[in-house]
């Protein structure tokens, strides 16, 4: 900067010579009789050499007179990184880090294997020596699942007909059925790829629960057709007497089950989202289905039964019959005590549904279970001064330390602000594990153990989540969970964030708190008197202008090459850029001509102000991050925190609210008991129509609370909470339940209508006889 000065220049003039050093526009062309010539100049320098021997003034001075003065003669062309301030790394070694994400509504699958073709092309252009490395597919785990879901179907396939089999004990019965299920499966996967669904997780998730669905109408229809051919009945006749008693039972069943996907369909949020293709693949299963028994299975039945097949049984099927007619008798006699002592069993119900209410309301409650994908994402802290040459070397400590683990296969970080993170103290790391077979431990285990090991290394800290696959909202934060402090007074902010911080740091159900408020980093405030300033002849404006070329990193002019395109970029040279000294050596060139220190019209002086100010719905606001605790649920961490912020007694003027994965739990957990309500009304909606009755609804209805209530003690003993899989299971289980009851008044009411039995004996008859489409149907 000295030198400039006594060449009588300063920042900005060498800014205006570079700019205009190197340029590319149109010259236009010139056209002659029968040829045209277009114009090109030398109008851009494409080299550091060509920008050192460019001449920025012809002035006298320490060289001759009427000599030019060089960039060379007062600085430094060199070629260098873009910013040097980002560094970032694969393992040990200097990496470029690139982030790819698809367009909304893409399919991963296809844009990573896109992505995987076009890598050895790409790679070809490159240098040798710069090689690329796929370090963190996502694609890996929703293969891997999507695989898994495939083989569970085809298990239940199989368990399915196993248990045909089991109660017909005849091929033809069982071989019925088992063609219904991959018939309405492929019917229902033709209505999915009409409607451009995917096959993902939960489509599959979702025909996994269908196939029990599907057989069961199937297994309702044939087994009572097959109960008539025992009888004696010939299989046509059978056929079609059997299909008009169970036909409108069938009907029942599938209707009110569709009934019972209603609410889901109408689920507004990220959750509805989510769900609504579940819900529609279940519901079009369920329609195909219901045509497939009530058409193709009685025709089969006609066509394939045979009145030999009720033949004398084998040894084992003997067997399998004694077994479950002893099964039947102690039914029966256990239906007979119920019907005997009625005001009991109502007093039994009325118990279950008041148990179910009171463990509803205390089983600990979740959003998504914790899923481990094989990747740990994490964001790194460094102090708010600290220079980015130290946030380099505490990342690359942090690298060394997380790669020697044994469960690590790889793991990529940067530094430096822009993209995901904001200030100079942030980086980020991505740690890609090795696959579940190579290692014991699971993603959050790992993170445990990587958080032991990382303490020894000082100055930086290193925020760590396992990622999951479904994560609600875009906002970034070090952990899990997100709760965000808004109000208009940022000195508010700044005096209750923290303490609201310390308070949640205390809560055992959270671990790895964090707070994204960046407000002591270290300034240099530059005082300009105007009056000075003005008497000298230098505008304030210059003052900013000069700074910013001296050490803003400032694009000056932009080269242009056939396949890319550079940045000229001004500063000061690194050596003058060290500590608040360096401003003392800047000067600004007055309105007379004569060049002006710094110093000499400005006061410097240190001080603090924030690093980024975080906003939300363009007010000032402050998140506080956290993961949960081991054996932690975020029902309960929610509650903790609430409690905390209300012992504060925060100002009025400033809002909280839950962000993310932890405002999505809020909102399910809200919904919960009005969609499990709206499911019920639905159905009772839907089968009063169908009964033409207001009594025989509430009747199929009161099965439900038993099930409830299993459904919550099984979570309680298994140690799991209530998380939105367990609504959707819920929700699935009054569409089981209600088919039982269904099967029962069916027939209990046709016995009344045809042979005038009491209501009493109508029902005892239809418990016996739907025993075993009811049994076969649960399991």
């Amino acid at each position: 900067p000295a030198l400039l000065a006594a060449q009588g220049l300063d920042l900005e003039a060498v800014r205006t010579a570079l700019a205009s050093a190197t340029v590319d526009q149109p010259k236009g062309a010139l056209y002659g009789a029968n040829q045209a010539f277009a114009l090109q100049t030398n109008d851009q320098l494409t080299t550091a050499q060509g920008f050192g021997d460019y001449i920025l003034s012809v002035r006298n001075g320490p060289f001759q007179a009427g000599g030019p003065v060089r960039v060379r003669d007062v600085g430094r062309a060199i070629v260098a990184p873009q910013d040097v301030n980002l560094a970032g790394w694969m393992n040990t070694e200097p990496a470029v880090v690139i982030a790819v994400q698809r367009q909304p509504g893409a399919n991963v699958i296809a844009t990573v294997d896109g992505i995987k073709r076009a890598l050895p092309q790409l790679e070809a252009s490159l240098p040798p020596s710069i090689k690329i490395h796929i370090v963190s597919d996502r694609t890996l785990t929703i293969r891997a699942s999507v695989a898994d879901v495939q083989n569970t179907l085809l298990l239940t396939i199989g368990l399915v007909v196993g248990v045909i089999f089991l109660f017909l004990r005849k091929l033809w019965a069982t071989v019925i059925p088992a063609i219904s299920v991959p018939m309405s499966l492929v019917a229902t996967f033709a209505v999915l790829y009409a409607l451009g669904y995917s096959l993902d997780n939960l489509s599959l998730m979702a025909l996994t629960i269908a196939v029990g669905f599907v057989v069961d109408d199937a297994i309702v229809m044939i087994e009572n057709i097959v109960r008539h051919i025992e009888d004696g009945a010939a299989p046509m006749a059978a056929a079609i007497k059997g299909a008009g008693e169970i036909g409108f039972t069938i009907l029942s069943i599938s209707i009110s089950l569709i009934a019972v996907f209603i609410p889901l369909f109408l689920m507004s949020g990220v959750i509805g989202l989510l769900f609504r293709e579940f819900a529609v693949t279940v519901a079009v299963s369920v329609v195909v289905s219901l045509l497939v028994s009530l058409t193709l299975t009685p025709m089969m039945c006609a066509r394939l039964l045979t009145p030999q097949d009720s033949g004398k049984p084998g040894r084992a099927s003997q067997a399998v019959e004694h077994l479950f007619e002893r099964l039947v008798g102690v039914y029966d006699r256990a239906l007979v005590i119920a019907l005997r002592h009625r005001r009991i069993t109502l007093a039994v119900m009325i118990s279950a549904v008041m148990l179910t209410v009171v463990l509803f309301v205390e089983i600990p409650k979740g959003f998504f279970p914790q899923q481990d994908t094989g990747m740990i994402v994490g964001i790194s802290e460094g102090g708010q001064d600290i220079s980015p040459q130290a946030m380099m070397e505490r990342q690359r400590a942090l690298l060394d330390v997380i790669i020697k683990d044994p469960a690590v296969a790889s793991a990529t970080a940067y530094i430096g602000p822009g993209g995901s993170t904001v200030t100079e103290n942030n980086g980020r790391v991505f740690v890609t594990l090795k696959p579940h077979g190579e290692r014991t431990a699971t993603a959050d285990q790992v993170i445990t153990r990587l958080n032991r090991a990382l303490q020894p290394v000082q100055g930086v800290r290193l925020y760590m989540q396992a990622a999951q696959d479904i994560n609600v909202g875009a906002r970034l934060s070090k952990t899990q969970y997100q709760y965000t402090l808004v109000d208009v007074d940022s000195a508010e902010l700044d005096h209750w964030a923290p303490l609201l911080l310390e308070k949640m740091r205390a809560l055992p159900q959270l671990a790895d708190v964090a707070s994204d408020q960046q407000s002591a980093g270290r300034t240099l405030n530059i005082e300009v008197n105007r009056d000075v300033a003005s008497r000298l002849g230098v505008d304030p404006a210059l003052v900013d202008a000069i700074l910013y070329d001296a050490f803003g990193q400032r694009h000056v002019a932009r080269i242009y090459t056939t396949l890319n395109q550079y940045y000229v970029i001004l500063e000061v040279d690194p050596n003058f850029q060290l500590g608040p000294n360096a401003l003392s050596r800047i000067y600004a060139k007055s309105a007379s001509g004569t060049m002006v220190p710094l110093g000499q019209l400005a006061t410097i002086t240190p001080s603090v102000a924030p690093l980024a100010i975080n906003h939300q719905g363009q007010f000032p606001s402050v998140t506080l991050s956290f993961n949960l605790a081991a054996n932690s649920t975020i029902g309960e961490a929610v509650a903790a925190i609430r409690k905390a912020a209300a012992d504060l007694d925060l100002p009025r003027s400033m809002t909280t609210s839950f962000q993310g994965n932890a405002q999505a739990f809020q909102t399910s957990l809200s919904s919960t008991p009005i969609l499990i309500l709206a499911a019920l009304v639905a159905v009772y909606i839907i089968l009063g129509i169908l009964y033409e009755s207001t009594i025989h609804p509430l009747t199929i209805i009161s099965t439900l609370p038993s099930a409830g209530l299993g459904a919550l003690l099984t979570l309680m003993l298994f140690g799991m909470p209530l998380d939105v899989i367990g609504i959707i299971g819920i929700i699935l289980l009054i569409g089981i339940v209600k088919k039982n009851g269904i099967m029962l008044i069916d027939f209990a009411l046709e016995a009344q209508r045809e042979r005038g039995l009491g209501s009493e004996e109508a029902i005892h008859e239809a418990c016996r006889l739907r025993f075993r489409p009811i049994l076969m149907t649960t399991l």
